[in-house]
């Protein structure tokens, strides 16, 4: 499997060598998978999928990455599907649709930044939504400390990693960062989302 996460990376045009970072960790072998055949229904419907899984609240973040060698600026997306992974050693993870423009470039970096969003920062989240335009517009940032992805200014706290692995989940990509360094302001309740919807945390 590592093997194949270097050969998707070198596809993409990421850095492989010794100093993008730590070489992944084998993982334990993926379980037999059978794709739905044409005359066969498939167990749940899109839908009803959004609709169930829409009941569980989650975070939202942005992932960003620095601009390529010949790319006009950062690239960005808004990400709902992130979570911590690993203490030791320390890994978070996020999900990503194979059909995403911005994944690429983010594979090409090797590095990204998880900008964790806070309760105010909706119309933040919606601008990174958007496809086609420009998502930096009129958004300051400043580098991280390790890997220079642009780090949002004004969140709640942010996390600076170099994709450790790429695993294959149907029609997403399951990204794993390996953590070089983070930091939280320590203020403010986070932005959730819940039935599409956006709100905040409340005692």
């Amino acid at each position: 499997m590592a093997a194949t996460v270097v050969r998707y990376l070198r596809s993409v045009g990421s850095p492989t060598s010794a100093a993008a970072g730590p070489e992944p960790i084998e993982p334990h072998p993926r379980p037999e998978l059978r794709a739905v055949g044409e005359d066969e229904r498939a167990p749940v419907g899109p839908a009803e999928f959004r609709a169930v899984l829409g009941n569980f609240a989650s975070g939202v973040t942005v992932i960003t990455a620095p601009p390529g060698e010949g790319e006009d600026g950062p690239a960005g997306f808004a990400c709902q599907s992130f979570a911590s992974l690993s203490l030791d050693p320390p890994l978070v993870t996020f999900m990503v649709a194979r059909t995403s423009t911005t994944w690429p470039r983010i594979a090409r970096a090797g590095v990204f930044c998880v900008n964790i969003l806070g309760a105010e920062q909706g119309e933040l989240c919606r601008s990174f939504a958007v496809s086609g335009a420009d998502k930096f517009a009129g958004v300051t940032h400043t580098p991280a400390p390790v890997t220079g992805s642009p780090q949002l200014d004004a969140v709640p706290a942010w996390i600076d990693c170099r994709i450790h692995a790429v695993h294959t989940g149907g029609d997403h990509l399951i990204v794993v960062g390996r953590v070089e360094a983070l930091g939280a302001a320590g203020e403010g309740g986070p932005l959730l989302f819940h039935k599409g919807k956006f709100g905040r945390f409340s005692d």
